[in-house]
């Protein structure tokens, strides 16, 4: 046990058959086995495809931006009936939708405490992304982005401060403002340019939006892959955790828009809403988390923030594709009333004509 132990804390690696020679990096080798220094390219690679990804996902919240017209978002904050919808659902539904999962599972309170983490966390940047491919309202989608994050500021504090007291000191868990400040930089000075490019050159900016939109739908799908990559050794979790992680996204997608159709806004601000409320900022949630356990607790939590990850992205798609295929059927049964309509005005005018010995009256002309 205690050599299984050495082995795995200084990377100790037997020798291969038929070979006395140990690596050229090797630190100490008794002729059986080498002890290799730590290997860092997990860490390395985690830290290029990090600023890769920043650097993508400023160029898509740009062109977002370019997409977003700079009366209609104005008009969203001096009357923000619809912001303040999306307020309720983000920090009224989610948090209490993840409070009543965690005492119906009975989990552990280590890890009723990261589901109400990832409950209390604003909304993430890749709702906008979605929310422009079903059609939502861009603008009200980037406002409440902006909105629920610089307000994440006060409002993730006094949520967890309400719903976590029951299962640990409100007080151990470190909230990184650093981390929700540099979110609300990434996302509002992108969308900013977006908006000035939009302002002055709407032709070229329908073309970056178009561009954009489909490099953010790859960058939905490489985050998903990169991190389960990086943390494939982290799938060994609690069933439970599967579950809720299935669950609590579909909740917040499903509320949020009834909600929203309750509080008499339009179809497209309801999606819009929806989206916005079911898709969480996971990478602030893993800060967090990582900046307020132990190792220990690590273990039983840290992968949590990826399930719900992967599965608001499985159900986002979901709901894209049901859309896509409901607006296809619809234009299609539009398109086949209006032919119908088409050929029964022809016919009705050609017998009409008939009747009258080929006189067509005028209204009918």
């Amino acid at each position: 046990m205690q050599a299984y132990l050495l082995s795995q804390q200084f990377n100790i690696r037997p020798l291969a058959e038929n070979s006395t020679a140990c690596p050229a990096n090797s630190t100490i080798c008794n002729g059986t086995s080498c002890v290799l220094p730590e290997d860092n390219f997990n860490e390395t690679l985690s830290v290029v495809l990090s600023t890769v990804l920043t650097i993508m996902l400023a160029l898509v919240m740009f062109s977002m931006g370019c997409n977003v017209e700079l009366k209609k978002f104005w008009g969203h904050i001096k009357r923000p009936w619809g912001i303040f919808v999306g307020f309720l659902c983000q920090f009224g539904i989610m948090p209490l939708t993840g409070f009543l999962l965690s005492l119906a599972f009975n989990i552990l309170p280590i890890q009723a405490v990261v589901v109400l983490i990832m409950g209390c966390c604003p909304g993430g940047t890749a709702s906008n992304i979605i929310a422009y491919w079903v059609d939502g309202d861009m603008d009200l989608s980037i406002s409440m982005t902006t909105c629920s994050t610089l307000l994440a500021m006060g409002m993730m504090p006094l949520c967890l401060f309400i719903y976590t007291k029951m299962w640990t000191d409100a007080d151990a868990i470190v909230l990184p403002y650093s981390s929700i400040g540099l979110s609300l930089v990434a996302l509002v000075v992108p969308v900013s340019f977006g908006v000035y490019v939009n302002h002055k050159w709407p032709r070229k900016a329908k073309i970056i939006l178009k561009v954009g939109s489909i490099v953010g739908a790859i960058l939905i799908v490489l985050i998903a892959v990169v991190g389960g990559i990086l943390y494939r050794g982290s799938w060994i979790i609690s069933p439970k955790l599967w579950i809720i992680g299935t669950i609590f996204p579909a909740a917040g997608y499903s509320l949020g828009f009834f909600l929203a159709r309750l509080a008499g806004l339009s179809w497209n601000r309801c999606r819009t809403v929806s989206l916005e409320t079911g898709m969480q900022n996971t990478q602030l949630c893993s800060t967090i988390v990582q900046l307020s356990f132990t190792p220990a607790q690590l273990e039983l939590m840290f992968t949590f923030p990826l399930i719900y990850s992967i599965f608001q992205l499985l159900l986002a798609l979901l709901i894209l594709g049901g859309y896509r295929i409901y607006r296809r059927h619809r234009v299609k049964t539009k398109t086949d009333i209006e032919k119908t309509e088409q050929k029964e005005n022809s016919k009705s005018t050609s017998s009409h004509a008939n009747v009258n010995g080929g006189f067509v009256p005028k209204e009918d002309k």
